[in-house]
C-alpha cells in the first residue's frame, strides 16, 4: 500500500532547505549520501523508479527533525519502516533460530519481498 502524498519530495525537500537554511551540499554531508544525490532529489530525478534509499530518508530525518520519517516517506510515496528495539530484534533472532534451514531460507525470502514491496511502494 503506497502512503497517500499531500507534498511530493521536490517539494518536501524545498521546504527543508527553506527552513534550515540548508544547500545540497550541506544535506549531503550531513547525511552521508553524494551531493549528486541530494541534487536529484531536489530536482525531482530521484534515481530510478525505487527513489532514495530508507537508510538514506531516516538518515535525513535524523538531521532535520522539523520533518518527521511519516512526512519524508510519505513524500516519496511510502509507508515509514517501524522502528525495531533491542527487545524485539533478539526475540525475533531468537525465534530465528529455533527454525531449520528451510525455514530460514523460505522467510528470508518472504521478509525480502516484502522489504522490495515497500521500496518500490508498489
Amino acid at each position: 500500500m503506497t502512503e497517500e502524498r499531500d507534498e511530493t519530495f521536490v517539494q518536501l525537500m524545498a521546504a527543508l532547505m527553506e527552513e534550515y537554511g540548508v544547500n545540497e551540499s550541506e544535506i549531503s554531508r550531513a547525511i552521508g549520501v553524494h551531493a549528486s544525490t541530494v541534487y536529484k532529489w531536489t530536482s525531482g530525478e530521484r534515481g530510478g523508479q525505487r527513489g532514495p534509499r530508507p537508510e538514506a530518508l531516516r538518515k535525513l530525518a535524523a538531521a532535520y527533525p522539523k520533518f518527521s520519517e511519516d512526512r519524508i516517506f510519505a513524500a516519496v510515496g511510502r509507508q515509514a519502516p517501524g522502528n525495531l528495539d533491542e527487545d524485539a530484534e533478539a526475540r525475533l533472532l531468537a525465534y530465528y533460530r529455533e527454525l531449520t534451514a528451510e525455514q530460514q531460507e523460505m522467510l528470508e525470502v518472504q521478509a525480502r519481498a516484502v522489504a522490495e514491496r515497500n521500496r518500490t511502494g508498489q
